[in-house]
């Protein structure tokens, strides 16, 4: 990608006020970029933790940034992404003009770029290396929410796709708030190795306690490194299957690529912008 001095990037994530891993992804991946040297300036801002969304608002403030790339670091579409980000910043739409002309460029979330589904197929390997496909039922676990019907379209997409390659015994998705629900793999599955991987952005309270629980996997301690090592104990016997448990899928460093080609998207998109660009929004709540 080609340097964008005159530009800065936001990622936005989840955030935690109880879990440092939930920002680590967002984080590293800052870092990742920032190392490129593509924007003047690459920052992070997070809904549960410092810096807020709102704070993000007075991030780049010097005269040589004409522009601000937004990257939601969210798994799909959903409340955060339509609801939340564009009010805590203040977007209007995808183009935002700012009283002192800079435009902020709302791309879209991680989660809906097309590489998604190598590395969903990528981390099913790793977890269950040598495991025959065609005796597998891969899982693929996400939220869920009442709160916006958009937020399991990814994980379904996703399984469309995966399924009609044809290379598992079968592919399903299941959520921890909807149904289908985590706890029914059992009846979800049908063949003797179930891989589950975790559609989240981070490793959080989700994917070390709450999937796990809802699988039927014992914790083994309650250390943070007794939590992480759920993830190094696969297979799990349960059920006379053999249950393999990955980590969550962007804690992946091939996110960081994502994230600069939803922005290169942006901007090669063919979007009628121009009514967007003449809103004029506060930079001050």
């Amino acid at each position: 990608m080609p340097a964008r001095l005159d530009a800065a990037l936001l990622i936005a994530g989840h955030g935690s006020t109880v879990n440092p891993d939930s920002s680590a992804p967002s984080l590293a991946q800052a870092q990742a970029i920032r190392e490129q040297e593509i924007f003047r300036e690459v920052a992070c801002c997070f809904w549960k933790e410092e810096p807020s969304f709102r704070d993000a608002r007075l991030f780049f403030d010097g005269p040589e940034i004409r522009a601000v790339f937004v990257v939601p670091n969210f798994i799909s579409e959903g409340y955060f992404t339509q609801t939340v980000i564009p009010r805590e910043l203040e977007l209007a739409g995808r183009l935002t003009t700012r009283p002192n002309g800079q435009l902020w460029k709302y791309c879209a979330p991680v989660g809906n770029h097309s590489a998604v589904t190598d590395l969903l197929l990528q981390r099913a390997r790793e977890i269950a290396p040598g495991v025959p496909k065609s005796e597998t039922s891969l899982l693929i676990v996400g939220h869920g929410t009442s709160l916006n019907d958009q937020s399991a379209v990814a994980a379904k997409r996703e399984v469309e796709k995966i399924a009609a390659l044809g290379r598992y015994a079968s592919v399903q998705s299941a959520y921890m708030e909807e149904p289908p629900l985590i706890a029914d793999w059992v009846s979800l599955t049908t063949a003797p190795n179930v891989v589950v991987v975790p559609f989240f952005i981070s490793d959080g309270l989700h994917s070390y306690e709450d999937i796990p629980g809802l699988l039927g996997i014992e914790r083994e301690g309650d250390t943070a490194a007794g939590a992480r090592a759920i993830f190094q104990r696969s297979p799990h016997r349960l059920h006379d299957r053999n249950l393999y448990y990955a980590s969550a899928l962007g804690t992946a460093p091939e996110f960081a690529r994502i994230i600069l080609e939803q922005v290169a998207a942006f901007d090669e998109a063919a979007l009628d912008l121009a009514p967007i660009a003449e809103t004029v929004i506060s930079a001050h709540s």
